[in-house]
């Protein structure tokens, strides 16, 4: 089951710094924002995404982090659950991951030291390399985790997501509001 993070967790100082500039969370999608299973017959492919990450993004976009998905792999899934959400960008194809990501840079005027960035794999070690904050998921590659400037504990398609929009939130200052405000309905 994920845990999201606890009201109480301690956010070291050095990272609540780099969470606090976050203008741009941007993640892989297979592995990150599912648990990298696809299931495919009969001309359809499925990906199961989970409910608590999609709402923390929602939350997230709600308090002016923008929001994008890179993914190396094309998938009509993908796409309907990126319009679900409002994701603010979806770039999905093979290429350089940073050469992607520039690009939304240059189009938000947002530099690396804004962006969080949170992979699992070998195709995510240029972002992670760059980001302001380099975030792997608790199951990425030992290459990934080494990059990063956290370890979620929860999987990929677990929650891990939904982990990382609570500290953004936190570190930001909004989080105790949106849970007065969600407790006072």
């Amino acid at each position: 089951m994920p845990t999201p993070t606890s009201s109480k967790t301690r956010i070291p100082p050095a990272l609540r710094k780099r969470l606090a500039a976050v203008k741009l969370f941007l993640c892989d999608v297979d592995g990150v924002l599912t648990d990298a299973s696809v299931w495919m017959g009969m001309g359809v492919e499925l990906k199961r995404f989970n409910i608590l990450d999609g709402f923390g993004l929602v939350m997230l976009r709600e308090n002016g982090v923008r929001v994008g998905w890179i993914s190396s792999r094309p998938s009509e899934a993908t796409t309907a659950r990126a319009r679900d959400l409002k994701i603010h960008f979806l770039l999905q194809q093979k290429g350089s991951k940073v050469e992607l990501i520039e690009s939304i840079l240059k189009e938000t005027g947002c530099g690396w030291n804004e962006v969080c960035y949170a992979g699992d794999d070998i195709v995510d070690l240029g972002p992670l390399k760059r980001a302001g904050v380099a975030i792997a998921v608790a199951n990425a590659i030992p290459e990934a985790r080494a990059l990063a400037h956290y370890t979620t504990h929860n999987r990929g398609g677990e929650g891990a997501v939904r982990e990382i929009v609570e500290l953004i939130l936190k570190a930001q200052g909004h989080w105790d509001r949106i849970v007065k405000e969600h407790a006072a309905v």
